[in-house]
């Protein structure tokens, strides 16, 4: 028997049996949901499909930048393979996308440039070298970023202020298949910096950081306005340098440190609903400073750092079924060099927003 409809929990999926699709309940309806990804690669196919970006980084051997673009076929298991390269070698920056285009912002790069507000793209279906799109409205590293098909969203980071560095509450959008410079969107709740960010079609979501202290706070936007962000609920840990996929329904959060210790710890929400994030299962490896990118069906994680025991850097891919809750299994490794790498940016085109 059918639960009227105000027993539903909203988040609730079903599988209709006369449409043969899946539904989710959301705003007092049920809702077919989007399960295709344009163009499925499989296997050892190369060509064209679900691809996973990773951009940029840290590599600790020596101690340097790096400008690398590598991607996966999010659909299928193995090694990146080499894309092309950023504009610039850079740490710390942030990534999202359109079905189309990938874009990279902000970061840091080496002295005496440091700090900047560059904005890189590329062609998703096409490998090559980025082009320069435009800046941030603001300068920063350490911010995070999320999308629909239509607009990108860069929010937090750490803005080179005087007399001295200082955390960011600044939001600012960019609209993806145009070029330019990026437009002030509004606030965050709370200024800071390491947080990460996902999205459905509609809300962006906005979780973790530093504010100098290790936050648990879940911020939300409405992707297609402009103004403040929203309170939506808390973490399940305090932490920063954590990394954020999404489907259309539910936002991963994943990895991430505090002061004392580094978490494997990996949260969901459901992206429709307010509330406190759940817990979903354990990375494969306990780290921060990773980043994550996703399918309508899996979600993916890449690279990393701890220093507990011991300072080490990875190249670890491992991913998890966004539908389901458990721990994540491996995938392959960061291969093109140098292929271990902390502090880099993830983006996809087939990610929840689109």
């Amino acid at each position: 028997m059918s639960l009227p409809p105000s027993e539903i929990p909203q988040g609730a999926i079903r599988f209709n049996t006369d449409s043969q699709k899946l539904e989710f309940y959301a705003q007092d309806q049920w809702w077919e949901m989007v399960i295709d990804t344009p163009n499925l690669a499989v296997g050892s196919n190369t060509d064209a499909g679900a691809r996973g970006l990773f951009a940029g980084g840290l590599n600790p051997s020596p101690s340097a930048n790096t400008n690398v673009i590598e991607y996966i076929n999010i659909s299928s298991t193995g090694d990146t393979v080499d894309f092309g390269d950023l504009t610039q070698a850079r740490r710390l920056l942030s990534s999202c996308s359109s079905a189309t285009r990938g874009v990279f912002a902000g970061g840091y790069t080496s002295p005496p440039t440091g700090t900047v507000n560059t904005i890189d793209y590329i062609t998703i279906s096409s490998t090559g070298n980025a082009t320069s799109f435009g800046s941030l409205f603001q300068r920063r590293y350490g911010p995070s970023a999320c999308s629909n098909s239509t607009r990108g969203i860069f929010s937090g980071g750490i803005s080179p202020s005087v007399p001295a560095p200082s955390a960011s509450n600044v939001i600012d959008y960019i609209t993806i298949a145009s070029t330019g410079d990026a437009q002030d969107f509004g606030d965050t709740t709370v200024a800071r910096w390491y947080n990460s960010s996902s999205s459905s079609s509609t809300r962006g979501i906005i979780a973790g950081g530093v504010t100098p202290a290790a936050s648990n706070v879940i911020d939300y936007v409405t992707i297609s306005t402009l103004g403040y962000a929203f309170d939506f609920g808390d973490l399940t840990q305090a932490r920063y340098g954590l990394s954020s996929c999404s489907n259309p329904i539910r936002s991963l959060f994943a990895g991430g440190q505090n002061p004392s210790s580094y978490f494997s710890a990996i949260d969901y929400i459901t992206i429709s609903t307010l509330g406190n994030a759940v817990n979903f299962g354990s990375l494969t490896v306990t780290r921060g400073y990773l980043a994550s990118c996703s399918s309508s069906t899996r979600g993916v994680f890449g690279g990393g750092y701890t220093n507990s025991p011991a300072a080490t850097v990875f190249n670890t891919i491992d991913y998890v079924t966004i539908l389901t809750q458990g721990n994540a299994v491996d995938f392959g490794d960061l291969a093109v060099s140098p292929s271990i790498k902390t502090s880099i940016a993830a983006c996809s085109n087939a990610h929840g927003g689109l």
